[in-house]
């Protein structure tokens, strides 16, 4: 859920409905980023590689993408530039598609979040790359869809969880 809605919410801002204000950076510092890194650890401690990777990483993610946009506004070092930024989407694109080669092995849901999250980085990237505005308002509307795909997979987890059979379906 932290994943899922810190990422619509940026993607908000990508589609140009919103400025990139203090909201969504409290989001991605502290629920899509510390939240997933305390998850990613409890995973670790559950012996789950694919969840200690996956949460411990995007939470990460998080914290060093707001860091990229306070660490300039505080005088710690020159913004990045947007070729940068693209390289810095595209390393985390190809990371994204090594966990989506592993999320084969999981759930269909788990698998189309994994599909959308790396075209989402490559998109991205392209935007940051060409200075394309179109592509980028695309990619922030396949963000918002990436997005709401955790949000939907969090919300079956939790509800199937708790009636004790399957609510919300996700295979």
């Amino acid at each position: 859920m932290g994943f899922g809605m810190t990422t619509v919410l940026l993607n908000i801002h990508n589609v140009d409905a919103m400025p990139l204000n203090s909201m969504i950076l409290a989001m991605g510092l502290f629920y899509g980023g510390l939240g997933q890194v305390i998850v990613g650890i409890l995973e670790w401690k559950k012996n789950n590689t694919f969840g200690m990777v996956a949460f411990g990483s995007y939470g990460l993610f998080w914290l060093t993408l707001v860091a990229l946009v306070v660490m300039p506004k505080l005088g710690l070092g020159e913004a990045t530039s947007k070729q940068g930024m693209g390289w810095y989407l595209v390393m985390w694109g190809i990371f994204t598609a090594v966990l989506m080669v592993a999320s084969f092995k999981h759930n269909k849901a788990l698998i189309t979040v994994f599909v959308l999250l790396t075209a989402l980085f490559f998109l991205l990237a392209a935007g940051d790359f060409t200075g394309n505005k179109s592509i980028t308002i695309f990619a922030g509307w396949e963000g918002i869809l990436t997005g709401f795909s955790a949000i939907y997979l969090g919300a079956a987890q939790i509800i199937n969880e708790a009636y004790g059979k399957t609510v919300l379906p996700i295979d």
